[in-house]
């Protein structure tokens, strides 16, 4: 069950890092108030977003992690945290963000990132 745990903290906390890191790209086109934001004030509302992004991470690796009584390895939890960033990048960008075509060379792309992922 502790493994379960694990992945479901990495899924929230790649959450909000898609919004946080990219978020903001996508919201200046659709709420006024951010396209005023000044370079400063863009990375401010990220780190306040990332916070949360944190605070889920945090909590996995520790569970994760074989020297806190979890099951993986420090290169397994990463490979598996990149794994996961990216098919929430892919689900949040297709859905929600809605910013463009997935075009042959980005899955394929993609695909290999998480061939290696599994491989790890």
């Amino acid at each position: 069950m502790r493994p379960l745990y694990v992945l479901l903290l990495l899924v929230v906390s790649n959450t909000f890092m898609t919004f946080a890191w990219y978020g903001h790209l996508f919201i200046k086109e659709n709420f006024t108030w951010v396209k005023n934001l000044s370079f400063l004030q863009a990375i401010a509302l990220s780190w306040a977003i990332a916070l949360f992004e944190y605070s889920f991470l945090i909590p996995a690796n520790k569970l994760g992690f074989l020297g806190e009584g979890g099951r993986f390895n420090l290169f397994e939890l990463k490979a598996i945290s990149e794994a996961i960033s990216i098919i929430v990048f892919i689900l949040i960008n297709i859905f929600i963000f809605k910013s463009g075509m997935l075009s042959w060379r980005i899955v394929m792309g993609f695909a290999l990132i998480l061939a290696g992922a599994i491989l790890v």
